[in-house]
């Protein structure tokens, strides 16, 4: 088997392959690598099948797009990711063919809802699912405690124990575990009680990645530029003026949703009366739980009314074809002397 680890900071990612046909599959590529990932296809002499992200991660930016078309190299997400332009979705106990090689899926939602593992011949790629003393996160976007549990416990763990651990993050240096490794050392595993575990995982009390919100925001939309989005979203999105939104929000208009893609900070400080918080990077992920009527007219706010229209784009494509953009965004609504609301208020 072509085994290639590339390290970046601490993202991990793989390059893996069949030696008898060259054919070869990259792993959570990451941005900033794109030439390194270049050079060793070449050196290699291998040719790319697909790449893989294991998960929509959230803490970097997935190279996937970069090297998916000029490639020639399908993307391959799990079934129920959120993320636009994946070429083929896969599922748990489907295999994915490299050469004479098989990547079996595991689906280990938990970390994410689309999260992932790979197994192949004498190891597995555990995305963020399983990393190497440690578990991925439940607090970001679809994550959920009860689903980690679940899939470490009731199907991960069960691995044979002598398969190698290779995660998509490691932060001291570590090239790879094992399964038995990890039963025997990790912390968190040796909470065996599924309430314990799920309380755990609910007091980690971490901070959260420093670029979520772009990081979600470029690897969901298939990786185009802001500048790319905006004038897509322009070309697509109807604005409502700033008098006629005041004069809809004094009537408390029912079919009305204001809903503020800003961050929580800025949502926190003030306000449009009646609005709902839903941040951009967010949207995909939770829009079916923040919003069940698609027949309802939205109004989406921003800072400048920039990332709005993005907004209104996706919520269009999503079904909600009565989505707006707030013209001059939050900022010409305060400079208008309109009301707002704040937390402390």
């Amino acid at each position: 088997m072509i085994f290639e680890h590339i390290s970046s900071g601490g993202c991990q990612s793989y390059l893996v392959g069949c030696a008898d046909t060259r054919a070869a599959v990259l792993i959570d590529p990451e941005l900033s690598q794109v030439d390194r990932y270049l050079a060793l296809l070449a050196r290699e002499g291998v040719r790319l099948h697909y790449v893989i992200d294991t998960h929509t991660h959230a803490d970097h930016f997935s190279a996937t797009r970069r090297l998916a078309r000029p490639l020639g190299a399908p993307l391959v997400m799990h079934r129920l990711t959120p993320a636009h332009g994946v070429d083929m979705r896969v599922d748990d106990g489907e295999m994915i063919a490299v050469g004479r090689l098989r990547l079996r899926v595991l689906h280990t939602p938990g970390h994410t809802i689309d999260s992932m593992c790979l197994v192949a011949a004498d190891r597995v790629f555990t995305g963020d699912t399983l990393l190497i003393g440690a578990t991925g996160r439940t607090d970001l976007p679809t994550g959920d405690p009860g689903q980690l549990y679940d899939s470490l416990f009731g199907k991960l763990l069960r691995l044979a124990p002598q398969l190698l651990v290779h995660p998509a993050h490691e932060y001291k240096g570590r090239s790879h575990s094992s399964i038995g490794e990890e039963l025997a050392g990790n912390p968190r595993l040796q909470v065996r009680d599924r309430a314990a575990f799920i309380e755990l995982m609910r007091n980690l009390n971490l901070s959260m990645p420093t670029h979520l919100t772009e990081s979600l925001r470029t690897n969901l939309s298939g990786g185009k530029t802001v500048q790319q989005l905006l004038a897509d979203a322009a070309a697509s999105v109807p604005f409502m003026a700033l008098d006629e939104l005041l004069a809809r929000v004094q009537r408390r208009e029912a079919d009305l949703v204001v809903l503020d893609v800003r961050e929580r900070d800025a949502f926190d400080a003030g306000h449009i009366p009646g609005a709902r918080h839903l941040p951009r990077g967010q949207l995909e992920l939770r829009v079916n739980e923040e919003l069940t009527d698609p027949t309802q007219r939205i109004l989406a706010a921003c800072e400048f009314g920039r990332i709005s229209t993005l907004a209104a784009a996706t919520l269009r494509e999503l079904g909600f074809q009565r989505a707006v953009a707030l013209d001059g965004g939050m900022k010409a609504w305060r400079e208008a002397g309109y009301p707002l609301e704040s937390k402390s208020a």
